[in-house]
């Protein structure tokens, strides 16, 4: 194999404006998606968790549907779909601080809408295993359901919710891959664009990977001061403990 070096470093420590763009496109899609993951998965979960049947299987179907196909496929489905209908102004936007082609806008969407449904589910699993007594002593010093969740129930659920999602994001890095179907210039498409001038696949493949490896890597530091940060506190006590009812109390100050 005609490996070359010198190719090797000079893309590696000197990358070119267009590995230096599709790295920035990497990261801001993938920031974007799991924030929209997140805002509509909080939304679903609390669906998943209503008391009205015809609101849960609304969020069971939708569920079903994003995890069930291939993300690939909800990817351009979405991008020829809105596309053709003219949806959400898929055509460039240019604000003058910021520009979005409609292929981006699409690649956000497409990765928050399929995020979002496995983010659902840590967070309804996160919400669920905050004890239930919790929810019947806030209701009976008389809170408001947004007061109770946002007090009580988020406070301790992230605890358990952060780490899982900060996995999700990890995964979404490396799904951001898959926009390059639809002429997304993110790290791979601005690989293959390379290689399709100077044939260097194994040298530019290598730097690809190394690259994903750097971006895992320093979110990983970033999860770990995520979880330690929301980890931090007095271990939950058991239901019914007078330790239990002062925690609760003591989430209860400045409502």
């Amino acid at each position: 194999m005609n490996f070359s070096w010198d190719i090797f470093r000079r893309f590696l420590l000197n990358p070119s404006p267009a590995y230096l763009h599709g790295l920035w496109l990497t990261f801001s899609i993938s920031a974007c998606a799991i924030v929209l993951g997140a805002t509509l998965g909080l939304v679903v979960a609390l669906l998943r968790l209503s008391p009205s049947r015809p609101l849960q299987w609304i969020a069971r179907a939708y569920i079903w549907v994003m995890r069930g196909t291939p993300l690939l496929v909800q990817i351009v489905f979405l991008y020829t779909a809105f596309a053709a209908a003219n949806i959400f102004h898929f055509h460039d936007i240019d604000y003058g601080w910021i520009s979005l082609p409609g292929n981006i806008q699409a690649a956000v969407l497409a990765l928050g809408l399929n995020s979002a449904a496995y983010q659902a589910e840590i967070i309804r699993a996160g919400l669920s295993a905050v004890d239930r007594g919790q929810y019947e002593a806030s209701r009976s010093l008389g809170m408001s359901s947004v007061l109770l969740m946002r007090r009580i129930v988020l406070p301790q659920a992230l605890r358990i919710i952060v780490p899982p999602l900060g996995n999700e994001f990890n995964v979404m890095l490396k799904n951001t891959t898959l926009v390059s179907v639809i002429g997304v210039p993110e790290l791979l498409l601005s690989t293959q664009m390379i290689t399709s001038v100077n044939f260097r696949v194994f040298e530019l493949y290598l730097v690809l990977g190394i690259y994903f490896l750097i971006l895992t890597t320093l979110w990983g530091f970033v999860q770990r001061w995520l979880e330690a940060y929301f980890g931090r506190g007095e271990t939950p006590a058991a239901p019914g403990s007078r330790l239990f009812g002062a925690q609760t109390m003591k989430l209860l100050r400045g409502r």
